[in-house]
């Protein structure tokens, strides 16, 4: 991309918290389960609820989530929690909470965030340009 924007920006972040959330889940290799698969009866698996599972993300989304991961090192510690956090779907309410501040000022704080990072990619493309 030559020139970034915010709302670019905002929507790989959002993008890369998506696909982090499609990943497998890290297991520990090694260990083996010896308990008997059990066959349940119909009315025994109606209440269960049923795994939602997710298709795992393409190459090219893996790769733009570890772009993402690079740019958050532009950020402080704070910042990048709550960019994290509402890319994540977090209500603003809640990542007030977290950091003991109103919703207005963890707003600010994220479009701050975000600009930070859009200014950097804008000049990192403007030095690869030349």
């Amino acid at each position: 991309m030559d020139d970034w924007s915010i709302d670019e920006v905002e929507a790989r972040f959002s993008e890369a918290a998506e696909t982090a959330r499609r990943l497998p889940p890290a297991r520990v290799m090694g260990y083996l389960n010896v308990w008997p698969i059990l066959l349940r009866m119909a009315p025994e698996r109606a209440p269960a609820d049923d795994e939602v599972h997710h298709f795992p993300p393409s190459p090219a989304a893996i790769d733009r989530m570890l772009e993402v991961t690079r740019w958050v090192q532009w950020l402080d510690t704070e910042s990048r929690h709550i960019v994290w956090m509402r890319a994540d779907r977090c209500e603003w309410s809640q990542i007030a909470r977290r950091f003991g501040c109103a919703v207005r000022t963890v707003q600010r704080r994220r479009k701050i965030a975000l600009s930070i990072v859009t200014e950097h990619l804008n000049g990192v493309s403007e030095v690869a340009a030349s």
